[in-house]
């Protein structure tokens, strides 16, 4: 078998996996449940211009584009995990097509496909490539940012446009951290290279009108719409969520405050099992590229300082930051893949043993994540309502006490009634009728309604209660 054969068995075998986790794990409470939620909210309202966190109630936390290619998914397919999570599968797999070419014009074959697979089996990138959240539309807009300014810097206009389609999907992905993540580690690098001239290359005004054509209309409509919008999203999810640790100013949860440089440790999770390599090879270079027969040294200098310049950057930019979440590393995946390979390829050891146990990691992963989907183990470990409504078999209404389930309501459609109080459930249960009792107030609940409710079902925080007919 080719090494290219290889390399695409291995992308399919990582694909099927994760296409096979898509239909058969639930959606998770609360982070993808509840952006299910809001897509399949505005593809029941069609409202395709302001995202809702409840029917009438805005979210105004994140632009709309990953809602969009979940909405959209839902109106074709159905309101389904699958059908939330298809647009976001297309988002990544766009990624790994630009990093590809890209790559191409970087080194040879071989040396991309195994980029894009190790940017593919990195633990993060593996499960956000069916999740349903922001940042793999936010990581799609930053690569082809990236990849097209440097390809754009070599004199391809074609590249230099996607430079700023780039731009338009980071803003409409997650707003102006997308512009900062590209443009800091392109602003440090011409500081470095220099040859500012060189940027006349890129389709400039072109460009600029594109990503205004594309960006402007929907904040001006989503502020129009709702106004404040743009005070909230810019000044608040912008500066005051990573500046203030447990920033108060949430509208749609509580701050996550970590240590400030937390993410450089979520950096070593997220890219498991190959973390290791880029450090290992960055030492290996402390005594400088040894010679070779390379044509343009400078220009692969050039490569290497860029690919890593792109893989700091999330890094960078959120060492200060106070709230924050490991999927934040996620768009210098591919740059330090990519990175990590072409190093390994100009001075990595003859015999790459570790390479091969990397390899051998993932399939081991795969394999045992396709035997535990196929036997139907671990279920009911996942944290989601979805087998509490599977398990409510009855012709009443479905309701949950004292709290909110996203994925209750994205398997409900949006018709699970949120009970405040008991005396609440005493006046809106009626024979037939299911509750989800949290596990903390099961003993009050029972000895409120006695035999008049049956436990039906439970997870590792709900039980379900169904009344007797």
């Amino acid at each position: 078998m080719t090494k290219s054969r290889a390399i695409l068995w291995g992308l399919l075998l990582l694909l099927v996996v994760r296409v096979a986790a898509m239909i058969w794990v639930p959606l998770t409470d609360p982070t993808e449940a509840r952006y299910a939620e809001i897509a399949r909210k505005m593809a029941e309202t069609g409202n395709w211009i302001t995202p809702q966190f409840d029917y009438g109630v805005p979210f105004w936390a994140k632009p709309p584009l990953h809602t969009w290619l979940s909405a959209l998914g839902i109106t074709i397919f159905g309101e389904t995990p699958f059908a939330a999570r298809l647009g976001i599968l297309l988002s990544a797999l766009a990624t790994l097509v630009i990093l590809w070419l890209w790559a191409r014009t970087l080194t040879d074959r071989v040396t991309a496909g195994v980029a894009v697979l190790l940017t593919a089996s990195s633990g993060l990138f593996f499960v956000a490539l069916g999740f349903v959240q922001t940042d793999m539309a936010l990581t799609l807009g930053v690569t082809a940012c990236m990849a097209g300014f440097y390809g754009g810097l070599q004199g391809d206009r074609r590249w230099g446009w996607l430079f700023f389609l780039g731009l338009a999907i980071g803003l409409l992905a997650k707003g102006p951290v997308a512009t900062v993540l590209s443009m800091m580690p392109i602003t440090a690098f011409m500081l470095w290279r220099g040859n500012w001239k060189d940027l006349l290359r890129l389709p400039l005004l072109g460009g600029t009108v594109l990503v205004a054509v594309l960006v402007i209309p929907w904040y001006l409509a989503a502020e129009i719409a709702t106004p404040g919008y743009l005070n909230y999203f810019i000044v608040g999810e912008h500066i005051q969520r990573f500046l203030q640790p447990g920033w108060s100013g949430d509208l749609y949860g509580s701050g996550r405050a970590h240590p400030k440089g937390m993410i450089w440790l979520f950096w070593i999770l997220a890219t498991l099992p190959w973390s290791p390599l880029l450090p290992l090879l960055l030492w290996r270079l402390r005594k400088g590229l040894p010679r070779t027969e390379t044509v343009d040294m400078a220009a692969d200098r050039h490569a290497y300082i860029y690919l890593l310049m792109f893989a700091l950057a999330p890094l960078v930019l959120f060492t200060p930051a106070a709230n924050i979440l490991v999927t934040y590393v996620l768009p210098g995946v591919p740059a330090a893949a990519l990175l990590s390979v072409m190093l390994w390829v100009r001075i990595g050891p003859a015999q790459p043993k570790w390479l091969h146990l990397g390899v051998a990691e993932v399939l081991v992963v795969a394999t045992g994540l396709t035997v535990v989907a196929l036997l139907g183990l671990g279920r009911s470990a996942i944290p989601s309502e979805a087998p509490l409504i599977e398990a409510f078999d009855g012709d009443g209404r479905l309701g949950i006490l004292g709290g909110r389930s996203y994925s209750a309501e994205f398997y409900t459609q949006g018709k699970v009634a949120r009970l405040k109080t008991l005396d609440d459930v005493g006046t809106w249960l009626a024979p037939g009728d299911g509750v989800l009792v949290p596990k903390y107030r099961q003993d009050e609940f029972a000895t409120r309604f006695g035999d008049a409710v049956r436990p039906v079902a439970e997870n590792r925080k709900y039980l379900l209660y169904v009344r007797a007919q």
